[in-house]
């Protein structure tokens, strides 16, 4: 592996010293990442605000708002072509806007995918690449859509996997690597014929990596829930929300941010003992095995050596926390998690490196921070301490989501998507080997959601406020609930293997009773045991449980592709036999749930994660169908990972409806039935 020694030397970052030498820049590099960008002088600030639709123009000289353009509906994230066009993606419109310079109006709306979101212009510019996290043909994969910015009209659409989300381009354009949003994995695309791309490869070998064989046993092998206490336990995890990929300016090396979650069991509320004053079930451990700087949810910094054909992860061992033997630690830790500071990190959702290569200014919407830490090393005295991966958290305001750095690197801006306003990060004046908030926040525009929501969404995002969790675990409810959604994760809790629920779009709050096996009957009850007991907070009070409350009602519902006027042929058969198979019984009303406890022959009763003999008795919770078709895998225990695999899988048994009578050509039509829903 190429060390990059001047980046090891680099004292400081170009925002507080200009000490580093310049170095050559790819063309595939970016200075901006997630729902901001500027233009290619900084003289103007580009800014997406999902929450009101629009594209906002902030002139950086004069720290103002000058105007802004309406754009397509949940704008997510914004880029700048060499001409300084802007480029949006609009997740809830299937759509990119098109905004020439000057312009206050949309020059056009480019059809996409569903749910577009990653997006980056070739180096020439001719070309805008724009990630679909699911097309109009089918929710199991997305795809990458190539557009010509001459003619704005589609080149191609090439499949790729589950959930793609963000996007960077290697060797000048001729590659590009997206990053798969729930599994936390990349693929690799080859560009090199413009009009025939090819996916090279469809993932890596990340996790096996992260997860070797250690000396305290092998990594991976679940643990009996009886464990004496005290023991010490191999606990296996995975990368999952994943949502960017970025890369170094030189292109030799591209970084994800993305989420450790456990795998192995979770045998109590602290690991199969019982939890002292102040510890919860989701205080078990980090990776590294301590408490401190999180538990089943860890805040984490892959890094991808791109030199090899696809790119190449080069992560720690999680278990043990530091570089295998065959590798030099010229990289982060793959766990950026820092007992140096008192303020946790958590939910990284934008990130990107300086100019000179030197550090990498990751933004954490869950903890309203940013970390800067060094790109290519993970010691030094500059560091807060030793075994610290961190330099230093500047703090902004709520919700971050995007981050532009100017071209001299001196300056960066952060948008602050929850309170909808701007920071901005410069050298402190008196201790310019650190960087602070300069000057009050831009505010960029108002709430829309309702007041109750808009403090509900603050709490549910949020890893650092007490009444939500405790600073040993800093995890937040969107740690598992990703975007208010399903993180595609399998939980070892004691009573058995549970799948996170989807809750955007689902009516959840009349949904009563609550959690898999149905044991809370209200809301505050299902709420206080998830917050106290689990996540370190506090006793929630009937005003914080009516804040939670009105934002998960108001989490957006995931756009359907399926979901139209007349139903199809097929649907329509479907919607029949979903009457015909009894489907109707339990799933019913316009939740698409009676809310009461069956048992539909789904029980894990052998291996490890069992489901426990109280749960048998009682049976789960029947859940909602709404917006099924876009939150697999399937089941409580994660188990199915299609419709028509749940469907077939049991189907002669009748006891998850009337299904043995129903051929493979009906289970196709139901299949497209349920995907409408």
């Amino acid at each position: 592996m190429r060390r990059q020694g001047w980046a090891a030397f680099c004292a400081v970052t170009t925002l507080v010293l200009s000490g580093c030498k310049e170095r050559e820049v790819a063309g595939t590099w970016s200075n901006a990442s997630g729902s901001v960008a500027l233009s290619r002088d900084d003289s103007l600030l580009y800014v997406v605000d999902a929450d009101n639709g629009i594209l906002a123009v902030v002139d950086t000289a004069r720290r103002e708002k000058v105007s802004e353009v309406r754009v397509g509906p949940r704008p997510e994230r914004v880029t700048v072509g060499p001409d300084d066009t802007v480029y949006v993606t609009n997740r809830g419109g299937r759509s990119v806007s098109v905004i020439r310079k000057g312009d206050a109006v949309e020059a056009a709306r480019v059809p996409v995918g569903v749910e577009p979101t990653g997006l980056t212009l070739s180096p020439d510019g001719h070309t805008l690449y724009v990630v679909n996290s699911a097309t109009r043909e089918s929710a199991a994969h997305g795809s990458l859509t190539a557009i010509d910015t001459g003619t704005l009209t589609a080149r191609w659409e090439l499949p790729l996997g589950e959930e793609p989300r963000g996007i960077a381009l290697l060797e000048d354009g001729r590659k590009a690597a997206v990053s798969l949003f729930r599994q936390g994995d990349v693929v690799t695309v080859d560009l090199s014929d413009a009009n025939r791309p090819r996916v090279m490869r469809g993932g890596t070998d990340l996790n096996s990596k992260a997860n070797r064989p250690s000396s305290a046993g092998a990594v991976g092998i679940p643990v009996p829930f009886d464990e004496p206490p005290g023991q010490s336990s191999p606990r296996s995890f995975r990368a999952r929300g994943m949502v960017d990929l970025l890369s170094a300016p030189d292109g030799r090396r591209l970084f994800a941010p993305v989420l450790w979650s456990r795998e192995d069991p979770l045998g109590g509320p602290v690991d199969g003992r019982d939890p002292n004053p102040g510890e919860s079930m989701y205080g078990g451990g980090t990776p590294c095995g301590a408490v401190s700087g999180g538990g089943v949810v860890a805040a984490g910094l892959i890094t991808f050596d791109t030199e090899d054909e696809a790119p190449r992860p080069v992560v720690d061992d999680l278990d043990e926390c530091k570089p295998p033997p065959e590798e030099k630690p010229d990289y982060p830790t793959s766990l950026i998690a820092s007992p140096a500071f008192t303020t946790p990190l958590q939910g990284p959702s934008a990130a990107v490196v300086d100019p000179t290569g030197a550090w990498l200014f990751l933004v954490n919407q869950e903890s309203n921070n940013v970390a800067i830490l060094p790109s290519y090393r993970r010691s030094g005295s500059d560091l807060a301490s030793e075994g610290s991966p961190v330099r230093q958290l500047v703090d902004v305001g709520a919700g971050p989501n995007g981050i532009a750095l100017t071209r001299d690197g001196r300056k960066a801006y952060v948008y602050n998507a929850f309170d909808h306003t701007v920071s901005t990060l410069v050298p402190n004046g008196q201790m310019e080997s650190f960087i602070q908030e300069e000057g009050e926040r831009l505010v960029i525009a108002g709430d829309t959601l309702p007041p109750l929501a808009v403090a509900g969404r603050r709490l549910f995002f949020s890893a650092v406020d007490e009444r939500m969790t405790s600073p040993a675990v800093a995890v937040s409810c969107a740690s598992c609930h990703l975007e208010g959604r399903e993180d595609g994760h399998v939980w070892g809790f004691p009573d058995g293997p549970r799948q996170t629920p989807s809750l955007a779009g689902r009516m959840t709050t009349a949904t009563a009773p609550f959690h898999w096996s149905g044991e809370f009957s209200g809301l505050g009850d299902f709420m206080n045991a998830t917050v106290k007991d689990r996540m370190g907070g506090q006793e929630l009070d009937a005003d914080t449980v009516a804040k939670l409350g009105a934002f998960i009602d108001a989490i957006p519902t995931p756009d359907n592709a399926f979901r139209g006027e007349p139903l199809t042929a097929s649907q329509a058969r479907g919607a029949a036999l979903f009457t015909q198979a009894k489907c109707d019984t339990c799933h019913t009303g316009t939740a698409l749930t009676n809310n009461t406890n069956v048992d539909v022959g789904t029980f894990v009763r052998s291996g490890v994660l069992q489901d426990a003999a109280a749960v048998i008795r009682a049976g789960l919770n029947t859940p909602s169908l709404l917006g099924v078709g876009r939150t697999a895998p399937y089941l409580h225990d994660g188990s199915a990972p299609s419709l028509k695999a749940r469907l077939l899988n049991g189907r002669e048994s009748n006891q998850h409806g009337m299904t043995a009578g129903l051929s493979d050509a009906d289970v196709d039509d139901l299949v497209a039935y349920l995907e409408t829903l």
